[in-house]
């Protein structure tokens, strides 16, 4: 039996060599960890879409408005519940850099809609009494180190503020959610503060992105799309009605195959990390083929010396894959930092974690099957006559 000694002392006799092979294990299960998180954050919305939402918007695009009357008429469709509106406000907080996704929204209804929402700070009725107030989520919070009483200043791209420079807002509530079909980065503020600040200004009344609605439970789904579409069928604003799902997955299609492409360059790497591991174990077998012969000479048979080559490789790749493991848990809230608006619920996950564990494993037997099957093969007297 071979002993964890001898094959650590084995790799250590080129210490570079095994440094560098560490390393970049280490640098591709990183990756690999980053780019699958990446993915799972992308589809996470679509995940953990509820059944019992509808979305409604433009059929021709969901950059075009719909006129405010529309929801009621929706609100009064059998088997609808409860309604919110969302209109994209976009904006960032004093500088261009600092977006972030805001809505004005329907504070008496949205908690109806999303029930999921837990205000942790701050207090609904405060929100929704205060027209200038806002809702946020804990990240984005945490983020920008926004406190409840606080005024936020934001700038707008599309909406000219009633006054001013900038539209002020007052943090009244700050939420969060476990379920990955709400982003927790988003601003909400009162519906009725936008229409009255965009009347002011626009002397017109605005329209509306999306109209959400939550279904009665038993309600036929497919005959409150069809209907809701069918209202509006020839016009003045066509419509689409789809489940939140369909809704989530439309915004993957529009960034195009972002999970295919992921995907692809990290198997890429990983192949590359592969190739450098079989061989860095083909020139250890190489160096150590006389030290394989004089270990037969002893006496050690050949699964020993094959199980010897085979356990310098699984040494390597775990203790390269498991520091990338441990790389990616501990940057973990840097990155759910750095890439949280645009990759929204960024998290590694167990799976993530265990998927990599699974690569590492399965490197580590790729790259040392074969100096492992040649040192099995090798003869003691030609192995003796090998010089080191």
């Amino acid at each position: 039996m071979i002993s964890f000694k001898l094959v650590r002392r084995n790799l250590t006799k080129h210490k570079m060599r095994s440094a560098l092979t560490i390393a970049s294990l280490m640098v591709g299960v990183f990756l690999l960890c980053v780019l699958k998180s990446m993915v799972v954050a992308l589809e996470s919305g679509v995940a953990g879409a509820k059944r019992d939402r509808l979305v409604v918007q433009s059929a021709a695009s969901l950059f075009i408005g719909l006129p405010l009357p529309y929801q009621q008429r929706i609100a009064e469709v059998p088997g609808v519940q409860k309604t919110c509106k969302w209109c994209w406000f976009g904006g960032y907080f004093r500088e261009p850099k600092n977006f972030l996704g805001a809505f004005a929204t329907d504070s008496d209804t949205i908690f109806d809609v999303y029930p999921e929402m837990e205000v942790i700070d701050g207090s609904i009725d405060d929100w929704r009494k205060d027209r200038s107030g806002c809702l946020i989520g804990d990240l984005l919070a945490q983020q920008f180190d926004w406190k409840v009483g606080q005024t936020i200043p934001i700038i707008s791209a599309n909406y000219l503020p009633p006054s001013g420079d900038a539209w002020q807002f007052t943090v009244r509530a700050i939420y969060k959610s476990e379920s990955s079909a709400v982003d927790r980065r988003t601003f909400f503020f009162n519906w009725d503060y936008f229409q009255e600040s965009f009347e002011k200004v626009m002397k017109r009344t605005p329209d509306t992105s999306t109209i959400v609605m939550r279904t009665k439970p038993g309600a036929d789904q497919n005959e409150i799309m069809r209907t809701v579409e069918g209202f509006y069928e020839n016009g003045p604003q066509r419509v689409q009605c789809t489940t939140e799902a369909a809704f989530q997955a439309q915004f993957l299609t529009m960034m195009g195959n972002v999970p295919f492409l992921v995907t692809s360059i990290g198997s890429g790497v990983l192949v590359a990390i592969a190739l450098a591991c079989v061989n860095t174990m083909l020139m250890a077998f190489r160096d150590q083929a006389h030290d394989v012969g004089i270990m037969k000479a002893l006496g050690f048979t050949d699964g020993g010396v094959s199980g010897f080559m085979l356990g310098q490789s699984m040494l390597l790749c775990i203790v390269g894959g498991g520091l990338g493991i441990l790389l990616v848990k501990g940057l973990e809230p840097a990155f759910m930092a750095f890439l949280g608006s645009v990759f929204p619920g960024y998290a590694v996950t167990g799976r993530t974690l265990a998927v990599a564990a699974l690569v590492t494993v399965a490197i580590g037997l790729v790259a040392g099957v074969v100096p492992a099957i040649a040192a099995r093969r090798l003869r003691c007297v030609e192995a003796l006559r090998s010089v080191e």
